[in-house]
């Protein structure tokens, strides 16, 4: 093989390179935002983040246009990108979504799921319980993602499935806040064990049904502290 033959694999090696940097950068960021360390309205500086990350401007650049896909943070051409706050419209869509789509997914799913995946559910259900009583928020999320995405797996619907983990990664800061901010903590833990318990019992219909509720009650319980705690500016 020729060395002109070879030479285009290089440009390609620096892109997939360039865009880990730039998804590091905004698994950062978006920590940093869901955890409450970059509260609503704060300003993200490009020059100050890349200063920080020993980076270019452009991956961090590139790296809040993806968190603006996500909705965690506004550009704005003066002003640059400020956290976003939450918006009453945002979490009702998006709990809607969920409420419409999971029930289905764990329809077709549950039937199919083994006894390695209980296992795997009883885990999960275990540590999110340790890290609920703990207060270690930063977990929150995550586990209440897996436990979902392990119960949908088998539901053979790979793009209502993408759908659904692209919502619950988009629901991730609100899961944190809805059970930070509210009285669900307990609820959760009593309905994930029960959800569990229906869908080894064979009682799928009752299971998808508990789950649409549980959806709903999360998102009603959010908006209804919005409502009460936010700034008619805030509202966005």
């Amino acid at each position: 093989m020729t060395t002109s033959a070879m030479s285009p694999t290089k440009p390609v090696k620096k892109s997939l390179q360039h865009r880990t940097i730039s998804a590091s950068v905004a698994e950062e960021l978006r920590r940093r935002i869901v955890d409450g360390e970059f509260k609503a309205g704060a300003q993200l500086r490009q020059e100050a983040l890349a200063t920080e990350f020993g980076v270019s401007r452009i991956p961090v650049r590139e790296a809040l246009m993806q968190l603006e896909a996500e909705g965690l943070v506004k550009i704005h051409p003066h002003r640059g990108a400020i956290v976003s706050a939450l918006s009453p419209s945002e979490v009702e869509e998006l709990f809607d979504l969920r409420a419409l789509l999971e029930p289905r997914l764990l329809k077709a799913s549950a039937p199919h799921l083994t006894e390695a995946d209980y296992r795997k559910l009883h885990e999960i259900l275990n540590e999110y319980s340790t890290e609920l009583h703990a207060m270690h928020v930063s977990r929150w999320g995550e586990l209440n993602r897996e436990f979902h995405m392990v119960l949908y797996q088998h539901a053979g619907q790979p793009r209502s499935l993408a759908i659904v983990a692209n919502l619950l990664q988009e629901c991730d800061r609100h899961t944190r806040l809805q059970l930070s901010l509210t009285d669900g903590r307990a609820r959760a833990e009593a309905e994930h064990d029960e959800l569990l318990r229906l869908c080894a019992q064979g009682e799928i219909g009752s299971a998808c049904r508990l789950l649409k509720t549980h959806i709903e009650d999360a998102g009603k319980s959010l908006l209804k502290y919005l409502q009460e705690h936010q700034k008619p500016d805030e509202a966005g």
